[in-house]
């Protein structure tokens, strides 16, 4: 017999530890106790076991698992019964691994925790699959929310839960963003303008200047896009992508289109624009970098062409001198070259000891 009330669960036999793995997942503030044919005694922290039942498998297990459940810290006495998830697991006689255990969820509400501005995220671990559940614990969980003044409630649903997606928009959520993998819905509770952050709103590219000894810029002619056939000369360019830094998406950029390798130098302006793709804005960063290799190798799904092209020939093409920001942009890479402008220079810096260091772009003292 396994029973969770509020942050506890009780274990009788060892054939609960593949269910009571399973309640582990939901990861918010789950404390186990194990009552075994034997009193128990504390492990601080997480787990109440028995200590002296050595060769109690239930127990054994436990204590080899514990170090990996990563749960949060036992909460006070007083608030394990107030807690509002209630599950139980039937099953045969003890130490059988019955096959027809089975988990009976009493759970009116969704699993969730709170944000840092007074709002919720609902655990897509532990949704519910059929939509008749769903439908019951939303709202009740709502109700729950509003009662506790609580404000932005974040919901993601994976593709997985995608049958739940209409049942939300119906009680009031509206779309936020989308991923391969899920959506993100939200709601406002309170009768007043929403706070909520929006979607992304640019997107990140990245211009290379990367000028050789022989004063030789390395140019390409472009497969695809809107300068597809025009027979004219640029920078390499692309995106930046996800979690990826500016200085590091130009690299990749100009190995992966001409396969030279190259070392990023600086970030020398950025210029910003608006309603660029699909009603988003655009950043776009014009770096340099220094080649380290010299034979290039052309990306053929991307470029019709890539070649070091002498530096007069290439800023003397219409395309520049009739546009006055490509203008601009050659204008700012050439005065680098010659030292006479000085860009920002990627650092690496911690803005908290306890979270990963990122990257400040700054002129050198």
């Amino acid at each position: 017999m396994l029973r969770a009330i509020g942050s506890a669960c009780f274990l009788s036999s060892s054939s609960c530890f593949a269910q009571l793995q399973k309640l582990i997942l939901c990861r918010y503030r789950f404390a186990v106790v194990v009552r075994s044919h034997r009193s128990a005694s504390i492990i601080p922290g997480l787990l109440f076991v028995k200590r002296r039942a050595s060769n109690c498998e239930t127990c054994q297990m436990l204590l080899a698992k514990q170090p990996s459940l990563d749960g949060a810290p036992l909460p006070p006495e007083d608030e394990l019964m107030k807690d509002e998830v209630s599950q139980t697991v039937n099953e045969g006689p003890i130490g059988t691994g019955s096959a027809n255990a089975t988990l009976q969820c009493e759970v009116e509400q969704l699993v969730a925790k709170a944000d840092k501005f007074d709002g919720v995220i609902v655990d897509p671990i532990c949704l519910p699959k059929d939509v008749p559940t769903f439908v019951t614990r939303l709202h009740s969980s709502l109700a729950n929310w509003k009662s506790k003044q609580k404000k932005g409630v974040w919901l993601k649903l994976p593709t997985e839960n995608a049958n739940l997606v209409p049942s939300a928009i119906e009680a009031g959520f509206t779309y936020h963003h989308a991923e391969p993998q899920y959506v993100m819905l939200t709601y406002w509770i309170p009768d007043s303008p929403c706070t909520l952050p929006p979607n992304a709103s640019h997107q990140v590219g990245i211009g290379a200047f990367v000028l050789n000894k022989k004063g030789e810029i390395l140019a390409v002619q472009e497969k695809n896009g809107p300068l597809k056939g025009l027979g004219i000369w640029k920078f390499p360019t692309g995106l930046v992508n996800q979690a990826e830094d500016i200085f590091a998406g130009a690299i990749r950029e100009v190995k992966e289109e001409t396969g030279i390798d190259a070392e990023f130098v600086q970030v020398l302006g950025f210029r910003q624009g608006h309603h660029v793709a699909f009603e988003k804005s655009d950043l776009f960063f014009v770096c340099i970098l220094r080649p380290l290799s010299s034979e290039i190798v052309v990306q053929e799904s991307e470029l019709e062409a890539a070649k070091w092209m002498p530096l007069d020939e290439f800023t003397t093409q219409p395309f520049y001198r009739q546009r006055r920001m490509m203008r601009k942009m050659v204008e700012i890479c050439i005065a680098s070259s010659k030292g006479i402008y000085k860009g920002f220079s990627p650092i690496e810096l911690d803005t908290d000891p306890r979270m990963r260091s990122s990257v400040f772009y700054c002129s050198t003292l």
